[in-house]
């Protein structure tokens, strides 16, 4: 018996689908894109990407040609009938056909495309390359895309947010004393989970790899990771080095608790302190001070000033108020950056760092995390924002969740 397209669905037969609509749209201006550029077609292959631009993840390649009176072309290996549901069917933006064999791709396509030579694999570029010649690098046009976010994405991330304020709200009522942070962590999880989570935090940076539950607990909070972030956490074994572990939480210890939640795909991103008890003075004043540098990024890129200039000031702010030392880490093991975009990634451009000399357009998310680190734990304060015409406005709980919840 065959298999149905009617089990393809999301919660009570709700359709899933990338809009036909945005899908149209998408590669409309990525054609547009390449024409300024001056790049004959573009060979979409990253997974991230294929989502984005054709609906789904199979494993296929889709060629958007610069000429807008040609029509993109999903190649697919796998699985062909699922590509085409997930393209929108009948309604479909792009043909979906069988990956042909690939001495005949090159006759198949008619081009040279430009590859994503920076989302993908060096020995399948290579071997892409070698039978369809070099059109070029096309990684930084889809990203530049992708900063700007649709009406559509920002409802996901919306939709995201929603959840993700579930989640904190149940670490909430069930924290306490004794806890251990995976037990903690995987009462998030549920929530997740049960909304539609599909496991997955996609990064654009080698190793690709982050653990979306970071529940660090007193000195825990204090260890750093391979991951380029201001809070590592020990995870619950070396070869998943970050995040929760088995640590327990002791009274009047700072927990902080870095939570991302995925919907449809996209992002959202938050941090805020826990305590069993009450924390001393000392770790709310840090506490204060973060909030203070996250009002100044904020009021900075509201004012259309440059992402470099609000890592500018917002670290000259930590550095005047002593912290030094300590923000987003410590040396040597100290990040960089007071904030990053995020989407259908995490690590998304542009960023709150040195470099980044350019403003924030309407329809650019980024979550905003100043943290401080030091060997007895961490503390700070994050939530994702989305630049409008009037300045930046968050998605996430901002005030509608506290900066610091005490069990």
């Amino acid at each position: 018996m065959s298999w149905s397209e009617d089990t393809l669905s999301g919660p009570e037969g709700e359709d899933w689908r990338v809009p036909v609509s945005e899908l149209e749209g998408r590669q409309a201006n990525f054609a547009a894109l390449l024409r300024e550029a001056e790049i004959e077609a573009a060979l979409i292959q990253n997974p991230v990407d294929l989502y984005y631009f054709g609906g789904g993840r199979q494993n296929a390649s889709l060629l958007i040609p610069a000429d807008e009176d040609k029509t993109p072309t999903q190649y697919v290996r796998r699985s062909l009938r699922r590509a085409k549901h997930e393209a929108g069917g009948d309604d479909a933006p792009h043909q979906v056909e069988a990956f042909p064999r690939m001495k005949e791709f090159s006759g198949a396509i008619g081009c040279t495309p430009a590859l994503q030579l920076g989302s993908i694999p060096f020995t399948f570029a290579d071997r892409f390359s070698s039978a369809l010649g070099v059109g070029g690098d096309c990684t930084n046009l889809v990203h530049q895309q992708r900063e700007v976010k649709s009406e559509w994405e920002l409802e996901m991330m919306r939709c995201a947010a929603e959840t993700q304020l579930e989640m904190f709200n149940a670490l909430a009522e069930h924290g306490k004393e004794g806890m251990s942070e995976l037990e903690l962590v995987a009462v998030a999880e549920t929530i997740s989970r049960e909304a539609g989570f599909g496991g997955n935090i996609n990064l654009r940076r080698f190793p690709m790899q982050c653990d979306r539950g970071v529940i660090v607990s007193g000195r825990a909070g204090g260890i750093p990771s391979f991951f380029d972030a201001a809070v590592g956490g020990t995870g619950p074994y070396p070869g998943a080095g970050m995040g929760a572990g088995f640590n327990k939480i002791k009274a009047d210890e700072p927990v902080l608790v870095d939570l991302l939640h995925s919907h449809r795909g996209y992002l959202v991103d938050m941090t805020r302190m826990f305590v069993a008890g009450s924390l001393s003075q000392q770790w709310e004043d840090r506490l204060s001070s973060m909030l203070a540098v996250k009002d100044t990024v904020v009021d900075v890129l509201s004012n259309g000033e440059s992402c470099s200039e609000a890592w500018s000031q917002g670290h000259a702010l930590a550095v005047e108020l002593g912290h030094e030392e300590h923000l987003m880490g410590m040396k040597p093991d100290q990040s960089s950056f007071l904030g990053h975009s995020l989407g259908l990634e995490l690590d998304e451009s542009p960023v709150v760092a040195a470099g980044f000399d350019r403003p924030m357009e309407p329809g650019m998310t980024m979550a905003i995390e100043p943290k401080v680190v030091h060997p007895e734990g961490s503390i700070g304060s994050e939530d994702t924002w989305v630049m409008t015409e009037m300045g930046m406005e968050p998605l996430s709980a901002d005030g509608a969740f506290p900066w610091l919840h005490q069990w």
